[in-house]
């Protein structure tokens, strides 16, 4: 796993965005793995290194979260600014690569799997004209969120609380994101491992800045609404839904498979917004998708 960066453009300047890399650096096939709201790249690990032997992948960190800058200006956290950094990220990712052994240089073939965000993300990115967007995996997200979701999310997010131990934190996390399902205890400390931050005084709290919550609370919840965004989808997609979630309805998830890319749907038994993509089942779709001719 190697750590890299590069600049995006903000309103008032710029800031770096970090990702980490996993895999061939000169394989053209790549895989872009982009999270859900509050959480950051390292909720991949385990599907990265279950990919790296036949793909480049590349986990990033958008900007208020994990090793990215925060954002001087906060009314800047928002679509607009998480997708013009994901298409610099393309930008630099879609150079030619070496043959080794060889002067021909290969275009990279983009795959994107998005959590949440990451998924609206992707599909925004997918949806343009001229998009390298090759495979779409989405998360637990669709076109379609209900305001009631919305406002369940933005009860939590932006919040700061802080603990006395990696412990107390962990627990926290165990219930604001029970919905992610009957994870293990291993995989609890990895997400509470790669979450948490530690202040100046000792104390723990979250690896974002609370500030990404604005637009959450600069306004009423109000259904999302991104059917014309969809219905622009013509890549092969594959959603990926956790039986009990509330952020993508199965009336939503049924209406995509007959819409825009008519994706392939998989529902994970027992699990809420999001399914995790660190067990095998889980990855194993993702896996055959992804990695098909």
């Amino acid at each position: 796993m190697r750590t890299e960066s590069y600049l995006a453009l903000d309103s008032v300047g710029l800031h770096s965005v970090a990702y980490r890399e996993w895999g061939d650096p000169d394989n053209p096939r790549v895989v872009v793995c982009v999270h859900g709201l509050t959480r950051n790249a390292r909720d991949f690990d385990v599907l990265a290194e279950a990919l790296s032997a036949e793909r480049r992948v590349v986990c990033v960190d958008m900007a208020g979260r994990g090793d990215s800058d925060w954002l001087v200006r906060k009314e800047d956290y928002g679509y607009p600014l998480y997708v013009a950094d994901a298409v610099a990220l393309l930008a630099r990712l879609t150079a030619p690569v070496r043959v080794p052994g060889s002067p021909v240089r290969l275009s990279p073939i983009i795959d994107w799997v998005g959590t949440s965000m990451g998924g609206i993300i992707g599909m925004m990115v997918a949806a343009r004209g001229k998009s390298p967007i090759r495979r779409l995996v989405l998360n637990d997200v669709g076109p379609f969120i209900s305001k009631e979701a919305l406002a369940r999310i933005g009860d939590y997010v932006g919040r700061d609380p802080r603990f006395d131990s990696l412990e107390q934190f962990e627990d926290h996390l165990r219930v604001i994101h029970a919905p992610f399902g009957p994870l293990t205890p291993e995989q609890w400390k990895r997400l509470a491992l790669h979450s948490h931050r530690r202040f100046e005084d000792g104390r723990i709290g979250f690896r974002y800045d609370p500030a990404i919550a604005l637009p959450f609370k600069s306004a009423e919840p109000r259904d999302v609404d991104l059917w014309p965004v969809w219905d622009q989808i013509r890549c092969p997609t594959l959603v990926l839904r956790g039986e009990l979630s509330d952020v993508v309805s199965r009336e939503t998830a049924r209406e995509m498979q007959v819409r825009g890319a008519a994706p392939r749907l998989i529902e994970f038994p027992g699990i809420g917004h999001a399914p995790m993509l660190m067990s095998p089942e889980q990855i194993a779709p993702v896996r055959e998708f992804l990695l098909a001719p």
